[in-house]
């Protein structure tokens, strides 16, 4: 049968006699690490959609009236050139008006009694991922309404404007979150360990004359820290999943989109051990400077 090490036998054996406070300290370090999961997992859903925005968004170059069929191919070829483009789609003056008037299918019989089309032919350009931001796209518009038969331009920069400013709003607010509560983290389980130190002032003193070391008398402490810190993160990662299933689930039913929403499994690992790693080193600034000789 194995033997649980000495260390990790107290640590399990003082958890187990303050087991309300450390529960407590547990559903703290837990609720910490929940919210910088949730702004995680925001952030990552949101980059997710943002990597699929070139497969939905696209410049709409509309073309000069009069632009015959061979200019129209030779406008193609030359956009398709460019390093940007991923796809071009030549949309004619009829298709457009079809297209329209399925759109407007309820008010739709009020096109029927025009003369003239009066939409222009156009080209609709996907661009290439790295290219979808707003800087990019502004040049990008810039450079093709200069080209001979293009009209005008659509480019709907405002849209990667957007999803650029949100996605680095969540970003700086994730890190801002992030430092907050992993320094309370690291206080609660100092606080923590701490207190445990001093309760255990007489067992201390016991060991140390029968000559124990420094880091085997510290050893109890920071297991008992990583121990929190582990079962936080544990705890941190159901609170995650049951948020997930709520959004998926329940409220999907009045948000759709949220049937979109996809977990970030990398966390399923990196959780508790972030758990781990702030339970050992509130354990180690708790002892870290108490004198033991």
């Amino acid at each position: 049968m194995m033997r649980i090490p000495y260390p990790m036998h107290v640590a399990l054996q003082s958890i187990w006699r303050e087991k309300w406070i450390n529960l407590l300290t547990i559903f703290a370090v837990a609720a910490s690490l929940l919210m910088v999961t949730l702004m995680y997992f925001a952030l990552f859903n949101l980059d997710r959609f943002a990597g699929k925005l070139p497969e939905r968004f696209s410049i709409a170059a509309y073309l000069k009236d009069g632009i015959t069929p061979q200019e129209t191919d030779e406008l193609i070829a030359r956009v398709k050139k460019q390093e940007y483009v991923a796809e071009v789609k030549f949309i004619s003056r009829e298709q457009a008006l079809a297209d329209l008037k399925k759109a407007i299918a309820d008010i739709g019989s009020v096109l029927d009694g025009m003369q003239e089309n009066p939409l222009s032919s156009s080209l609709e350009i996907r661009l290439k991922q790295e290219y979808v931001s707003a800087s990019s796209v502004k040049k990008i518009a810039a450079g093709l309404k200069s080209l001979p038969g293009v009209d005008s331009i659509y480019e709907g920069e405002k849209i990667a404007e957007t999803i650029a400013h949100v996605k680095h709003s969540v970003m700086v607010a994730g890190i801002a979150l992030f430092s907050i509560l992993s320094f309370g983290v690291v206080f609660v389980i100092y606080s923590s360990v701490k207190n445990l130190f001093y309760r255990k002032r007489d067992d201390i003193e016991i060991l140390k004359l029968l000559g124990a070391t420094a880091w085997f008398i510290r050893g109890p402490f920071l297991m008992e820290g990583g121990v929190i810190g582990l079962f936080g993160g544990v705890f941190g990662l159901l609170g995650a999943y049951a948020c997930f299933f709520l959004l998926t689930t329940q409220l999907s039913a009045e948000l759709p989109i949220l049937r979109l929403l996809e977990f970030p499994h990398a966390i399923v690992v990196a959780l508790p051990l972030i758990g781990l790693a702030f339970g050992i080193f509130g354990a180690i600034v708790a002892i870290g400077r108490i004198r033991f000789s």
